[in-house]
């Protein structure tokens, strides 16, 4: 049996089951995890997990820590994105990969699912102009520096809006199909 996956104790104590939010809320709600000190792909996961994965348990935040500041602070691929794709993942990946007969059926089942994956990160780069963590950073001077902090927690909300809204987009096609 899976737990309930509620931060209610560190955002002040509303109840997410009873609370949707757009894009836009799922972003500042990242944001306020990252200002409690989750890392940028915790935040992202968590964020998701809050308000679409009350089947999944507590502890599967657990494989989103290692990915914080670029996997394991080597500042490669941004967290916040890594987050990002860890997040649409959960709503439209495989529960069981072999469930498919056949190989051709699970070739064409993962092409569905890279696609939205690769349309969500191409956007995330076309607005970044990378998806680098130590080229997002650069700019900003000391990594440990408050203006290298706070222009994470924007990403990491602008990384958890896009990706809600692939989220949305997967949830209509299915209702369609």
């Amino acid at each position: 049996m899976h737990e309930k996956y509620i931060f209610s104790d560190i955002l002040g104590g509303f109840d997410m089951e009873t609370y949707n939010m757009t894009p836009q809320e799922a972003g500042e709600h990242a944001k306020n995890y990252f200002r409690k000190g989750m890392n940028c792909t915790e935040c992202v996961m968590a964020t998701f997990l809050d308000i679409h994965g009350s089947d999944f348990p507590r502890a599967v935040l657990s494989l989103a820590t290692g990915f914080g500041a670029g996997m394991g602070h080597t500042k490669n691929t941004c967290g916040a994105i890594t987050g990002a794709v860890m997040a649409l993942s959960a709503a439209v990946g495989r529960k069981d990969p072999l469930e498919k007969e056949t190989m051709a059926e699970r070739v064409e089942e993962l092409k569905k699912i890279y696609d939205i994956e690769g349309r969500m990160v191409e956007e995330i780069k076309q607005k970044y102009g990378t998806l680098i963590c130590s080229e997002l950073s650069a700019p900003m001077g000391e990594f440990e520096g408050k203006t290298r902090k706070k222009n994470c927690m924007q990403m990491i909300g602008e990384c958890t809006e896009i990706a809600m809204r692939y989220v949305l987009e997967a949830e209509q096609n299915a209702k369609t199909e």
